[in-house]
């Protein structure tokens, strides 16, 4: 059931990288007291390949290891622990004030959990001098603490890839410096990437994310997902009395064959296929309704009750969920909590003038809708059209009618 949960979530929000637990869960260890580091302490970035196990592990997953046997420490600090189970997880996932917490694990028990899983780990020994790492060691400890270890995660700019960068970068006596690229792909692109094997994830995340998403990133900003992260400090500096060195010194694979993703599955399974499905059965009922003369109330108003549910979904995304890169968004013109009025309007006979202006004022929205799709570039998901068609074509019959009643 809690998986179920979280794959309907994900057709709405997207999910940050991160590691489910429950309220049962005990993290099987806690650091009271950050002894000095050793010179022979080590301290590493971990970047767990993507699964297709859960909507939250498509992603890939970032931690940090901190080595040092001359102390008996090999911990991993981890960023992306969220509880399923705390009261309100669903409103405030949706709202986007999911906590996120950092917890301390023993190196050998977070390696035998990616390696059940079957992902590949890697390990990037950062080159750090001894009094940053002991600056990074005593922060890590530090943010572990109870009273500190709890964060709002942001899936952008605040999670559990995102943490450790920053984490690393304020530690560093001298300036990190990033490689320079001067194509990136947008937050959309890199996203469905992602989930390119789980279409309905990518309709979903399509639909609710608006026009932002479609800016493309800058380096700093692509470090939200693992594996760009990885790539851009296998390239990175760290400029230190104006002599600059590699921040990685070396790399390891510690678990795991690279994984095949599982493939995408069937196109009579995908979006498209089944929303075609769905408007050729409302293109033959309104094409009966036609021959017969008949108005089709009823399929008006379930059709538009769907659209209107989804719309308040959407209208909720847009405007009071404190998720980035929601507003503004297109598909707000042809998927909206109006429609619900619609409903109202549809049912009663005595409203079938006002009706009538709805459906007008719905088939011109669309109309400029597709117009302005051209000229403003948010991406454009294919699923949608049989959708916004379904929409269109029941408002443009109920014109054509009034029409040729009126002649």
């Amino acid at each position: 059931m809690k998986r179920f949960y979280l794959i309907i979530l994900s057709c709405c929000i997207l999910p940050a990288p991160g590691v489910f637990i429950s309220a049962e869960t005990t993290v099987p260890h806690v650091i009271t007291q950050a002894q000095p580091l050793s010179p022979q302490a080590q301290i590493s970035l971990l970047t767990s390949s993507p699964s297709d196990d859960d909507v939250y592990t498509v992603y890939g997953h970032t931690a940090l290891r901190v080595n040092d046997p001359e102390i008996s420490v090999d911990w991993v600090f981890n960023y992306g622990i969220f509880d399923f189970s705390k009261p309100n997880f669903i409103y405030r996932f949706a709202k986007g004030e999911t906590d996120y917490q950092v917890r301390a694990y023993g190196f050998k028990d977070y390696l035998t959990d990616y390696t059940e899983r079957g992902c590949e780990v890697y390990e990037q020994i950062l080159n750090l001098l001894p009094e940053e790492k002991e600056s990074l060691w005593q922060a890590l400890v530090l943010n572990e603490r109870p009273e500190n270890r709890v964060y709002r995660y942001n899936f952008f700019f605040n999670n559990c890839a995102t943490r450790p960068a920053v984490m690393i970068e304020q530690s560093l006596k001298g300036i990190l410096k990033y490689p320079s690229q001067t194509t990136l792909p947008t937050f959309r692109e890199a996203i469905n990437y992602c989930t390119r094997n789980h279409p309905w994830t990518t309709f979903g995340c399509d639909l609710v994310m608006g026009l932002p998403t479609d800016r493309r990133m800058t380096m700093k900003e692509t470090f939200f997902l693992p594996e760009y992260l990885r790539k851009a400090f296998d390239q990175s500096e760290i400029v230190r009395n104006g002599t600059a060195q590699p921040l990685v010194t070396a790399v390891n694979v510690l678990a795991g064959e690279t994984q095949v993703r599982k493939e995408a599955p069937s196109f009579f399974l995908s979006p498209l296929f089944c929303f075609t499905l769905f408007f050729i059965l409302i293109l033959l009922l309104t094409l009966n309704e036609w021959r017969k003369k008949t108005d089709g109330r009823r399929l008006d108003c379930l059709l538009f009750l769907i659209a209107g549910i989804a719309g308040c979904i959407l209208f909720f995304l847009s405007f009071l969920s404190v998720h980035p890169c929601m507003f503004p968004n297109i598909s707000l013109l042809w998927l909206h909590p109006l429609h619900l009025i619609a409903v109202i309007l549809f049912s009663v006979k005595k409203f079938d003038n006002m009706a009538f202006w709805y459906h007008f004022i719905n088939f011109v929205a669309i109309l400029v809708m597709a117009v302005a799709w051209i000229f403003i570039p948010q991406h454009f998901n294919p699923a949608f059209i049989p959708l916004i068609t379904s929409l269109w074509l029941r408002s443009g019959k109920t014109l054509l009618r009034r029409k040729r009643t009126v002649e």
